[in-house]
């Protein structure tokens, strides 16, 4: 059994290991170097590393049995081209889910566009943990109020410096973060609101929601995309009844 993994997840990483270690031939496909380092290496495992083109998805997945998809739950364009490129290579797709939060207490918005418009009319300073790629969407507010936490890397930095916030503001951190050391980071920086998305346990959501909680900070939430799938044991179990 061949099985092609589009990851850069927790799960993604998880179940890759586990259908290696029961005699699996397993592909790994991550979008960057990032995801290759924290993918690892592992024996009867296979990591490409780069974005690819619906194209170029199809090509590759012709011989697989299997692809799953495991991408974040944000992902949303990522999602849609793996779809289209099983499809088009007649390689069965299954979504693995990630299971969503609990979010009663937090402020819902529908994208990034809207918690900065939903921020424009409120003052404080503003933990942004949403990640590089969103940041341009908060550039029309006072970027002195805005404290992004990315990763430390290049397009990390450049996306805040694109974004024009100052370099005293950039929190380049690598998670996982507990939920004390959120809250030390909203106290250091006296953070009136926290945005994020629903990443759910493996993304470290409860830890932001408990640390803006136990802090006073308001969280507001980007909403996660609706879609259809599986959980990591549904997956593991229909992986392990192709092989059997």
């Amino acid at each position: 059994m061949s099985i092609l993994i589009f990851s850069g997840t927790t799960e993604g990483r998880r179940l890759s290991c586990c259908l290696a270690e029961r005699g699996a031939n397993v592909t790994v496909c991550v979008a960057t170097d990032y995801g290759t380092e924290e993918q690892g290496a592992h024996e009867g495992v296979t990591v490409l590393t780069g974005r690819k083109t619906e194209t170029e998805m199809a090509a590759l997945l012709r011989g697989f049995t299997l692809c799953v998809d495991a991408t974040h739950p944000y992902a949303v364009e990522a999602s849609k081209n793996i779809r289209a490129a099983c499809e088009a290579a007649n390689v069965p797709y299954r979504r693995l889910l990630r299971a969503k939060s609990e979010t009663e207490d937090a402020v819902t918005v529908a994208d990034a566009a809207e918690a900065a418009a939903y921020l424009a009319k409120t003052e404080g300073n503003v933990l942004l943990t949403t990640g590089a790629k969103e940041l341009l969407a908060f550039a029309s507010l006072d970027v002195n109020r805005l404290y992004p936490r990315v990763l430390p890397s290049h397009d990390g930095i450049a996306a805040c410096e694109a974004a024009g916030v100052p370099h005293r503001n950039i929190i380049a951190m690598q998670g996982p973060f507990s939920r004390e050391l959120n809250a030390a980071l909203i106290r250091q920086y006296h953070i009136a609101y926290v945005v994020t998305k629903d990443g759910g346990a493996a993304g470290g959501f409860p830890e932001k929601a408990e640390a803006a909680r136990e802090t006073g900070a308001a969280l507001l939430v980007l909403r996660r995309p609706e879609e259809s799938g599986a959980s990591f044991e549904e997956i593991l179990k229909e992986c392990e009844a192709y092989s059997s």
